[in-house]
């Protein structure tokens, strides 16, 4: 057994296991910052916004930039700036505060101590955001942090940055333009039929993992999973039961009504075009 006496050096843990749901935009807003940042500037760092929802999962829907000056032993934020956006954003959206903060990049660099110290003062255990906008992994990767206390007795010696689970917040025409922007070359983007294209092949590989799955638990290769059982069966449950023959029908017509607008459009945005043309002729004459 242990004397009293002895030093412990150890791991001061966050209360609580964290995870983090990301909305889109707050990647866009990420991205365009990193694409408009000065010249001198090798990475963009910024506030993050949102809220902790009841189980405790951080909900960040928002960001903007926070001009700095870094160095290698220092780095400066401007803290007026920070605190007038942080004002302005409220005045819109009062139920966002402070959860943390982002920064372009690969992973953890040697100043994200130190900024996260500045965001520590601001809220309780900030989230440490970053993405990956110069592509070293082939793709923009987008990674979250938090900081853990090493101590030494009562004495805090360092702080080391732990990866936690993030959760991208995307409806499907989201995840579209996000699967675009996070890929190194891009020859076009997709239109709306390519769009859905995309969309149907992804549906029915998870359609194909979710038979795969049920196949799986009914000849016993894997155990059954209650919680998964009840999500396939609301899933199943929400939609409605239709013959081929009346799901074509469905589509078809929804199909003909789309194209009935686009052809209506088509002739006004004409009619429009060729009726300024002949008034700017008139007063010519």
């Amino acid at each position: 057994m242990a004397s009293s006496d002895q030093t412990v050096l150890q791991f001061t843990p966050s209360s609580t296991s964290f995870s983090a749901k990301v909305h889109p935009l707050v990647i866009f807003n990420i991205c365009d910052c990193y694409v408009r940042r000065p010249d001198q500037a090798e990475r963009v760092i910024g506030t993050l916004l949102g809220s902790v929802l009841p189980d405790g999962t951080v909900d960040i829907r928002n960001s903007y930039a926070v001009p700095h000056n870094e160095s290698s032993d220092q780095v400066a934020l401007d803290i007026d700036y920070h605190q007038n956006m942080l004002s302005s954003h409220q005045k819109v959206n009062p139920k966002e505060v402070i959860v943390g903060w982002f920064s372009t990049g690969f992973g953890v660099s040697g100043g994200s101590a130190l900024i996260h110290d500045f965001y520590s003062r601001e809220v309780r255990n900030p989230v440490h955001l970053t993405i990956d906008t110069e592509f070293k992994s082939e793709e923009a990767s987008v990674k979250g942090f938090v900081s853990v206390s090493l101590s030494l007795e009562d004495q805090q010696l360092a702080a080391q940055f732990q990866e936690i689970p993030l959760d991208l917040r995307m409806v499907e025409a989201e995840r579209v333009g996000f699967d675009i922007l996070k890929t190194t070359t891009v020859d076009k983007l997709p239109n709306d039929l390519e769009g859905m294209e995309a969309s149907m092949e992804r549906l029915l590989a998870l359609i194909d993992d979710v038979y795969n799955y049920v196949d799986d638990v009914v000849e016993g290769h894997v155990a059954p999973d209650n919680n998964i059982g009840r999500c396939i069966a609301n899933s199943v449950a929400s939609i409605p039961k239709l013959s081929p023959q009346a799901f074509d029908k469905l589509v078809n017509d929804s199909q003909q009504d789309q194209l009935l607008l686009l052809y209506l459009s088509s002739i006004t945005r004409t009619q429009l075009s060729l009726a300024e043309k002949l008034n700017t002729a008139a007063q010519i004459l």
